[in-house]
Order: C-alpha cells, then structure tokens, then sequence
C-alpha cells in the first residue's frame, strides 16, 4: 500500500483467564479453577489493529478509549500502532473470558455502557487522506453514529478502498464502501430489518445470496461479502451470481477473532491493488489459518506470527497436538494434481486431526525432476492443494527432502505413497526422534504425472491405463 492501514472503531481490553479443571466445587456443580493465568490483547478495533501490525502493515488506529486504566493498558499493549484518540466521556469495556481445556466457561463483561464522542482528532482529515485503505471496525458503542466522523468518512471511498465491518447496534455504513463484512447473523438481522424475507425450501446459500444483494442495495456498496464461518465467505455486487470461497477445513476451539482477521486481510489487500474477488479469497484462507493455530493463543505466541503459509502450518500442528489430536504430514511434488494425488491425500488424512502437505519448491522439483519441471509454479501448487478439503495446510520446503520441515512441524505420522511399500522410507528415522510413525499408503495404478505430460505431448495412450503402474508424485 502507499500510505498507512487506517483503523477506525471501537477498542476494547479482553482477558482470558486460563486455569485447570479437574474438581467440581463442593457447595455447587461448578468447576474449580486452579492455577489461573491471566493473558490480555487488544479486543475490538485494537485486535484488527494489533493483527495488522503483526502481519507488517503500517497502522493508525482511530478509537474512543476511556480515560482509566484499561484504556491505558490497550494502548501499551497495542505495540507499534500509531492511536489516535476520540475524545469521549465513558468507560473503556472489558471483556474478560474464563477458560479451561480450550473451552470457555463464562464471559465477564464491564464498561458496556459507551459515552458520548465529544469530538474528533484534528489531524483526522489528513490521516484519511493519506490512507492506502480504511477499515472501518465498528462494535456498536456508537462511534460510527457520531455526525462529524459519518461525514469525513463519507469523503473516503472516492479515493481509498473502504472496508465496513458492521455491528447489529452500530450506524449503517457510509455509501460507496467497496466491500461490508457482515456474519450470517448480523446478515440476517440487518436484512430483516429492510424487510427483506426467506421461502421455505430456499437453501442457506440462496438466503445468504438473497439478502446480500438487498443490502448492497441499500447500503448503496460496491459488494458485500457475509461470512459464513466454516463455510468460507459469499461476495455480492447486489445483481448475478454471488462468488462463494469455501474454506478449508480447520479444526478449532476458538475462532474469536476470526471476522477480525478477515476484515483486516480483505483492507490491506484491496489497498494492495488485489481485486475484490482475490483479496477475499486472502482473507479466507487467513481466517482459517488464524483459527487453526489456535484463534487469540496464536497472537500471544512468543514467535512472529505473520500466519504465512509455513507460520500458519507450524502453528496449526502445534495447536493439534497440545489438544492431543494427530498431525499427520504427507510430501511431494504435486505438479498436475490427478486422481492418485487426491486418493493419497484422502487416505492420508483419514489417519488423523489435520494433514500438512511439504511440498516441494520450484528448485526442489528441478534438481529431482530435471527440466522443464515443474509445470505449474508452487504458489500455484500450494493453492490448488489448500483448495482440497482433505489439506488443511501447505508448507513448502527448498531441500532434497523434507527432514528440516518435519523438524518443525514433528508430525505423528508420516504418510509416503505406495512404491516405498517394503521399503525403507527415508523420514524414518528422523521421524523416531519424537516417537512418529512413518506408513506407506496405496495408490492407484497408472496415474502420474509424468504419464500425464507424456500423453499431452502424444496424445496416444488413455490417462487412466491400469497397466501403467507409476508412482505417485
């Protein structure tokens, strides 16, 4: 982007306090906590802040933080973000979870009832001016309602990519935002209010779609883009097709967080030039990958945590595995994914909680496969693997062998195609050091891709001849 990310809503403190649970009170049927730990981070608008940051983006944070001490803790927590005041007269909220096992056993909530915004930073218009992309984070403690911000905000979207992530008790948002970020829920509210209705029969994603078009026409917005959780995200420009992203599949406890993520991702992607349809892919896959490393956990982790592809891969085995689940890691070049790839990939997920594919970088595959391999570039690669529902996430490596991604990654089972069968696989033994396993897997007779390349080149033999037994890679 040519100038900063610029953040304007709501801040809160939230506070997670972590303990273990292994007794039940003995004057009521509730569990006792010991040991407790206390981990607070920015909430609200100071969590997308604080995530971009982390991701390296320049960041001005706008925001009506009260005068006490929470107030004053976010903004020491809120580390290399430039914040800017709004000047108001009400407590800072504080949303403090109690936690166990991964689970959360009550929400305390304090400071919820806003106060009045008495004004606005003078610098405002000049930082708006300047932005490369503005996230408006709304969470309904009525900043965005404030008239004198309304209209300098209403100025943006002429010039600088707007993304409107709203709140069922916040102001609509200003007309000529390029995408608004709405959950199914806050869809459906807000939808519901324009009177806009449902028919039985309708699938989720005619309803998502039906009330998605309806309110890019009243927002008067270039695109809306409801997330679906799990599901992915549907992009409206109010008329034709919407454009659905599936997400990969992830396992969570806790996806707080998540919208965030997706709206911060979408920002800086759209003030990056990507177009709108590219930039919310981005941000699916970065709401997966921040759920998968263990939502909030991951930004309090002592190393960077940028959630790129090999960060986001580490962080998810981990987080796997501290639940106790099965990491499972399977290899390879993967240059024109066929039926064999897909059936090894199936099978090796099936062995466990999440399956981590090393792939093979471009030089990798050259010095194993000569020229012109690969065909397909490994950003290509990766992406058509991540879009497989059997892959939860791609790690792509520069050796010979995968042994310094296993190092890190220290998956339980090791998942090699079927030509090493009575063979010795060469993970093994690195493989021991923390107790994995490495298994051979079946694969289906005459899929390759080098058989495929050969008969693109001679067009003479079926694709799929049994009599051709090639390994898979």
């Amino acid at each position: 982007m040519t100038g900063p990310l610029v953040i304007v809503g709501d801040a809160l403190l939230d506070v997670d306090l972590v303990g273990s649970a292994s007794r039940l009170s003995p004057d009521a049927p509730v569990p006792v906590l010991d040991e407790l730990v206390e981990h607070a981070r920015p909430g609200g608008a100071g969590l997308a802040a604080a995530m971009a940051r982390r991701d390296g983006s320049d960041v001005v944070l706008v925001t009506a933080l009260g005068d006490d001490d929470a107030g004053h803790r976010v903004e020491q927590l809120l580390k290399g973000v430039d914040v800017r005041r709004v000047p108001h007269a009400g407590p800072t909220a504080v949303k403090t979870r109690v936690r166990s096992g991964g689970q959360s056993l009550v929400r305390l909530d304090s400071g919820s009832t806003p106060g009045p915004v008495t004004g606005l930073p003078p610098e405002l218009a000049d930082l708006l001016g300047d932005a490369g992309a503005v996230l408006v984070a709304d969470y309904g403690r009525g900043l965005t309602a404030y008239g004198p911000l309304r209209d300098a905000l209403a100025e943006v979207p002429h010039r600088t990519p707007v993304v409107w992530d709203p709140h069922p008790r916040g102001a609509a948002p200003v007309p000529g935002v390029r995408v608004v970020t709405p959950n199914q829920s806050e869809a459906a509210t807000f939808a519901g209010e324009l009177g806009v209705r449902t028919t039985a029969g309708q699938s989720d994603l005619a309803v998502a779609a039906a009330r998605a078009a309806a309110l890019v026409q009243a927002w008067g917005a270039q695109a809306v883009a409801v997330t679906l959780g799990h599901r992915g995200a549907l992009l409206s420009y109010g008329a034709g097709a919407p454009v659905v992203t599936p997400a990969p599949t992830v396992t969570s406890l806790d996806p707080c967080g998540a919208g965030d993520r997706f709206a911060v991702t979408l920002a800086t992607g759209l003030g990056a030039g990507r177009v709108t349809t590219e930039a919310v892919q981005d941000a699916v896959l970065d709401a997966a990958a921040y759920v998968a490393a263990g939502g909030p956990a991951s930004l309090t982790a002592s190393h960077p945590s940028e959630l790129s592809a090999a960060t986001g891969a580490v962080d998810l085995a981990r987080s796997v595995a501290a639940r106790g689940g099965t990491v499972v890691a399977t290899g390879g070049c993967f240059d024109l994914l066929h039926a064999g790839h897909v059936a090894t990939l199936r099978a090796a997920r099936g062995l466990g909680d999440c399956l981590v594919v090393c792939l093979n970088s471009d030089d990798s595959v050259r010095r194993l496969k000569g020229d012109p391999r690969p065909l397909v570039p490994a950003t290509d690669r990766a992406r058509v693997l991540e879009a497989l529902e059997c892959v939860d996430a791609v790690i792509e490596f520069d050796e010979d062998t995968p042994v310094e991604v296993l190092e890190m990654l220290r998956p339980h089972v090791w998942a090699k195609g079927g030509d090493y069968a009575g063979a010795d696989v060469p993970e093994a033994a690195v493989l021991e050091k923390w107790g994995g396993q490495a298994v051979v897997l079946p694969y289906l007779q005459g899929r390759s891709t080098t058989r495929l390349v050969t008969i693109a080149a001679e067009g003479s033999v079926a694709p799929n001849d049994p009599s051709q037994k090639e390994k898979v890679r």
